[in-house]
C-alpha cells in the first residue's frame, strides 16, 4: 500500500513537471517567432515612423504622408491591416528590438553606424544632406565655411555623425544638438533667423522650401546617401517581403505616384511668389474666408482648395481683369457667369459661388474616375475647357495610355499645341501646357494651407 501511495505520487509529481515543460516549451516557440509569422498570426503590421510633414501627419482626420502612404501600400500588398506608432527618433531602433514594431520607415538613411543596428532594405529612394541657409547669406558657401560656427541638428541623425566625421578631419565645427526636433522646425528657425545654420536631407529641404521661401538650400555636406526601410536584425523574411514589395511599385509605377504627390511641384516657384501668396493668406485671404467655407461646404469642398482656386485666378482681388476678358475674384467667363446664374462677376460672393458650383459641376461630369484624378481633371477643365480635356483623354487613349490619369494627362494636354495632334481632335488648337502648370501650382498653394492646418 505504502508502495502503491508513493507511485502515485511520482507519477503526480511527473504530470506536473511534464505540464510545466510543455508550457516552457510553448512559451519558448511562441517567443522566436519570426516577425513575418507573428504578422501573418494577427493580420496586422506595425510601422514605426515620425510624425512631421514627410513622413506621416493627420489632415483632416485623414492620414498622409510620403512614408505612410508607401507604408499603407505594402500593408495593403501583404493583405494586413496597417497600426502606426510614431516613437522619438532615438526610440525607433529601440522600439524595434523591443518588438513595438515590425519595420522602420521614417526616410532613415543607410549609415555604417546604423547597420549594425538594423537590417536595411533595398533603398528606395537617393538623396543628399544639404546645408540650409538664410537667403542672402553668402558667408558660407563650402564646408570650410563651417570652421567655427554653430551647426544645429536633431540628436541622433546622420547630420550629427557626418559633422562629428568633419571635426575628427581636423575641422572646429560647434555642434548644438536638439532633442527630438524635427528637421522643419529647425529650417523654420533658420527662416525666423532663430538659428543661422542646420542640416536636412534633399528631400526634406526641397519640400519644406515652398514653406520657408526665405531659405537657401547650399552645398551638401558629404556624397549621396540612400533612405532605406529597417528591420530587426535577423528578420530575413520580413526583410524579403519589403525588397519585393519596392521592386514590384518601382516596376509598376505606384512608387512614383506616390512621391509625385508629395515632391513632383517643389520646383515651380520662384521665393518672391511664395513670398507674396504667404502674405496675401493673412492681408487678403481673411476678408473672403466667410465666403469662401459657406460655398466650399455647399458643394462638398475642401475650403482650403477653393482658396487655393481663388488665389491662383485672382490673388484674392474681386476687381481682377485678365486680357482674356474673364472677371472677378473667380475670373469666370460671361457665359459661364450666366450659366451660372451669376449678375455681377465682380461680385465677390456671386463670383465665388458660382465659380465653386461650376466647379462641382465639372467635378460631377467625371464620375467614372476615382481617387485625386478626377479633381485634378476638373480643375484643369475650369481652366482650359471641359472640351481639351476630353481631347486629351481621347489622344491618351489613342497611345495606350490611360484617358482616366491625370498623370497622363499632364504628358497629353501639352501635345494639343502641336498641329500633328490637334488636327485630329475636336476641339483644335490649345495651350495645354497652361493647365498642367495651373494644376501643380494649386496644388502646391493648397499643401502650404494644409501645413498649416498641421503645424
Amino acid at each position: 500500500m505504502l508502495f502503491e501511495m508513493k507511485m502515485k505520487k511520482l507519477m503526480s509529481t511527473k504530470g506536473v513537471l511534464a505540464f510545466i515543460l510543455t508550457v516552457l516549451l510553448f512559451t519558448v516557440s511562441c517567443a522566436q517567432k519570426d516577425a513575418w509569422e507573428r504578422i501573418e498570426s494577427s493580420g496586422k503590421i506595425v510601422v514605426l515612423t515620425r510624425n512631421n510633414a514627410h513622413c506621416y501627419y493627420i489632415y483632416r482626420e485623414h492620414p498622409m504622408g510620403f512614408e505612410y502612404d508607401l507604408a499603407k501600400a505594402f500593408s495593403k500588398y501583404l493583405n494586413v491591416e496597417l497600426e502606426v506608432r510614431t516613437p522619438t527618433w532615438e526610440g525607433l531602433i529601440e522600439e524595434l528590438d523591443e518588438e513595438k514594431g515590425d519595420f522602420i520607415a521614417a526616410s532613415m538613411s543607410i549609415t555604417s553606424q546604423r547597420k549594425k543596428m538594423v537590417y536595411f532594405s533595398a533603398p528606395y529612394l537617393a538623396i543628399q544632406q544639404k546645408v540650409i541657409l538664410r537667403k542672402y547669406n553668402n558667408s558660407v558657401n563650402k564646408i570650410e565655411d563651417l570652421e567655427g560656427r554653430t551647426v544645429h541638428v536633431r540628436r541622433g541623425t546622420s547630420y550629427e555623425e557626418r559633422l562629428n566625421e568633419l571635426n575628427r578631419e581636423g575641422m572646429h565645427i560647434k555642434i548644438k544638438t536638439h532633442d527630438d526636433i524635427p528637421t522643419e522646425e529647425l529650417i523654420e528657425m533658420v527662416q525666423d533667423r532663430k538659428i543661422e545654420i542646420t542640416v536636412a536631407d534633399s528631400n526634406i529641404a526641397l519640400l519644406n522650401q515652398r514653406y520657408y521661401p526665405d531659405i537657401k538650400i547650399s552645398f551638401a555636406l558629404e556624397e549621396q546617401q540612400s533612405l532605406a526601410w529597417g528591420v530587426k536584425r535577423g528578420e530575413r523574411r520580413l526583410l524579403k517581403k519589403i525588397n519585393k514589395f519596392f521592386k514590384k511599385i518601382k516596376k509598376d509605377g505606384t512608387f512614383q505616384k506616390i512621391y509625385h504627390k508629395y515632391y513632383a511641384y517643389y520646383g515651380i516657384f520662384d521665393p518672391f511668389d511664395l513670398k507674396k501668396y504667404q502674405r496675401r493668406l493673412k492681408t487678403r485671404l481673411p476678408k473672403y474666408k466667410g465666403i469662401i467655407q459657406k460655398a466650399a461646404n455647399k458643394y462638398a469642398f475642401d475650403w482650403r482648395l477653393i482658396a487655393s482656386v481663388i488665389y491662383q485666378e485672382s490673388h484674392f482681388d474681386s476687381e481682377a481683369l485678365s486680357h482674356t476678358g474673364v472677371k472677378g475674384i473667380m475670373q469666370l467667363t460671361r457665359d459661364t457667369a450666366m450659366e451660372m446664374g451669376i449678375s455681377d462677376r465682380r461680385d465677390p460672393e456671386q463670383s465665388i459661388m458660382g465659380g465653386v458650383k461650376y466647379l462641382r459641376m465639372l467635378f460631377d461630369r467625371f464620375y467614372n474616375i476615382n481617387g485625386p484624378d478626377r479633381l485634378f481633371i476638373a480643375l484643369a477643365s475650369y481652366n482650359i475647357g471641359e472640351g481639351h480635356v476630353r481631347d486629351a483623354q481621347m489622344l491618351a487613349k489613342s497611345q495606350g495610355e490611360n484617358p482616366n490619369s491625370w498623370t497622363v494627362l499632364e504628358h497629353t494636354l501639352p501635345l494639343l499645341r502641336d498641329p500633328k495632334y490637334y488636327k485630329k481632335t475636336r476641339y483644335g488648337y490649345c495651350r495645354g501646357t497652361e493647365p498642367v502648370r495651373y494644376v501643380k501650382r494649386i496644388r502646391t498653394y493648397f499643401d502650404i494651407l494644409k501645413r498649416k492646418a498641421i503645424m
